[in-house]
């Protein structure tokens, strides 16, 4: 067992600031935390102090927060040992406070990091935390690429002399749940503004809080600023998914006030019930936000390219194209794929640390996420299993599709939940599929096990083995965790695939029994098998339908 680390008594603001910040504490909290919650706050800076007193105010007011509220346990450390991978075990999130420079340098202790919110954990910065893991200098000199991804953004350039810079704060997405205490009002402001850097785009985050250039005097900005930004696009916070994680950032904590306004405090504390996973909130980034995905977010369901559909090019090259079409998900393939040119090599869990960084990297810069992943081959012990799962939460797969054996899924179902990774039993045909080509088979397999052991149907076998997906949702229910989409020219062994809603497939009234039942996929994968080298069009036909048809439904009462 891990031993807790102590808060240090230096971590302690003066008495009045501890009453004013008492004072500014929301009596309850937002939502009501699904099981006891720790979150881990870290105020180390290296060779910068210049946020001191806001950091011990950060760190007080989350801790007199989760004391009044129950909504969390905190624990306050300078240590960078507590990021030793069985020490972070310890905790639901990580409150990066403020912290500047190579504040964690040691190699391991990142990985530690990164992989635990790529599991699922949750990551929360604040200000300076954009500059965080540099060496500390003007400007900063980047000493990990991965944590910008990961937090959203880099750099920090604000107005030279202008530490308290009045502005007006937009809501850039008023009716998000994690902007409910601003009651769809725009919010004056003073403070040290940062702009941001690469990798910042509204195409990787979902941005909540923004400078209003409206309401804002910009007129002293010269060209050639740095704080100037040709796209006039300011974002103050945002949230996002990484991996399997929740991350949450915020520009504004340079001056201890922030966590004296009653107002920002309960953002603060709303974004920190986020990231330790007790308030849910969308987190599709911004540039995504069309009126049909507005729709999707709200039936849950997430529309993305199953990397079968590309499997004659490289997963690299089914990312772009993925990307090119508009979609943020794919779903990842063991076999009959090559990584890249680069890398000629099956995409599964024998690549390397710096094989799956690639990955993730390439995938970053075509904003695409892969909740799900194709597993041709379940490993026969325990130890091979394993090291699947651990692939699995290195790269954010919430669901492995698979076709496992009747034996395994013992070992399966006790992995899926310590791994937190469902499993979904894919369908072929009853010669590849004995046990699993029809929907009471899966049912019956799934029978006294846990809600992680489901099915991931390929709606285009059942078609050509006259199974109706419509009577077949009603069987399987909310057992089914991930979807492969398909719609055939003709029912039986010779239907081809064709865009959704154009063949025999009943592809509107399977999405109408999904939304009936409230079944929320991990993705609804499209998965075109025809036209290998020219499917492009007909996929866009595709999409069309389903953000039409999703449209239809999100308007009903």
């Amino acid at each position: 067992m891990v031993p807790v680390l102590k808060a240090e008594e230096s971590l302690v603001p003066d008495a009045a600031q501890r009453e004013r910040i008492e004072k500014a504490i929301p009596a309850q909290a937002t939502a009501k935390a699904l099981k006891p919650r720790r979150l881990l706050i870290f105020n180390r800076n290296v060779e910068y102090n210049g946020h001191r007193a806001s950091i011990l105010a950060g760190s007080e007011a989350f801790t007199q927060f989760g004391k009044r509220t129950g909504a969390f346990e905190t624990t306050v450390t300078e240590d960078p040992a507590v990021f030793d991978r069985d020490s972070l075990r310890q905790f639901d999130a990580v409150f990066l406070n403020n912290n500047i420079g190579n504040t964690v340098a040691e190699p391991e202790r990142r990985k530690n990091l990164l992989e635990f919110v790529t599991a699922g954990g949750g990551l929360m910065g604040v200000h300076g935390t954009s500059v965080a893991f540099t060496k500390w200098q003007w400007p900063p000199l980047e000493d990990w690429p991965e944590f910008g991804h990961l937090l959203g953004a880099r750099g920090a350039n604000h107005r030279g002399g202008y530490l308290q810079e009045p502005i007006v704060m937009g809501l850039d997405d008023p009716t998000h749940p994690l902007l409910g205490v601003f009651g769809g009002n725009a919010y004056p402001w003073t403070d040290e503004i940062f702009r941001f850097n690469d990798p910042y785009a509204r195409k990787n985050v979902r941005v909540l809080l923004k400078i209003d250039t409206e309401k804002t005097d910009l007129s002293t900005y010269k060209p050639g600023d740095s704080c100037l930004r040709a796209d006039h696009d300011y974002a103050l916070a945002w949230i996002r998914k990484y991996g399997k994680g929740r991350v949450f950032y915020s520009a504004l904590a340079h001056s201890p006030h922030v966590f004296e306004d009653p107002k920002m405090l309960h953002f603060y504390l709303d974004g920190a019930q986020f990231v330790l996973g007790d308030l849910p909130a969308p987190t599709t980034p911004s540039a995504f936000l069309t009126p049909a995905v507005r729709a999707q977010e709200k039936l849950g369901w997430r529309v993305g390219i199953e990397a079968y559909t590309f499997h004659k090019f490289t997963f690299f090259e089914a990312i772009e194209k993925t990307a090119e079409l508009g979609l943020p998900y794919i779903g990842g393939l063991s076999f009959m794929q090559q990584v890249s040119k680069e890398i000629p090599k099956n995409f599964d869990q024998h690549l390397s640390d710096d094989q799956l960084l690639q990955i993730r990297m390439k995938m970053e810069s075509a904003d695409v996420r892969m909740p799900v992943y194709y597993a041709q081959t379940i490993p026969s012990d325990e130890a091979a299993c394993r090291k699947l799962f651990e692939f699995g939460n290195r790269m954010g797969v919430e669901t492995f599709i698979c076709e496992p054996k009747p034996a395994q899924l013992e070992l399966l179902d006790k992995l899926a939940n310590e791994y937190a990774i469902n499993i979904g039993i894919h369908n072929h045909g009853p010669n590849i599929s004995p046990d699993t080509w029809r929907p009471e088979m899966v049912l019956a397999l799934c029978k006294g096990r846990s809600n992680r052991i489901g099915a991931a149907p390929d709606l285009g076998y059942w078609l050509r083995l006259g199974i109706d997906p419509i009577e077949a949702v009603r069987i399987l229910k909310d057992r089914i965790l991930t979807v492969q989409m398909h719609d055939l020219h003709e029912a039986g062994e010779k239907g081809q695939d064709v865009p959704w809603g154009s063949g025999t497939g009943k592809s509107r009234e399977f999405f109408e029994e999904l939304h009936r039942h409230g079944i929320q996929p991990t993705m609804i994968g499209l998965e075109y098998s025809r036209d290998w080298y020219d499917s492009m069009p007909k996929l866009a036909k595709c999409i069309e339908f389903v953000n039409a048809t999703a449209l239809e439904l999100a308007a009903k009462p």
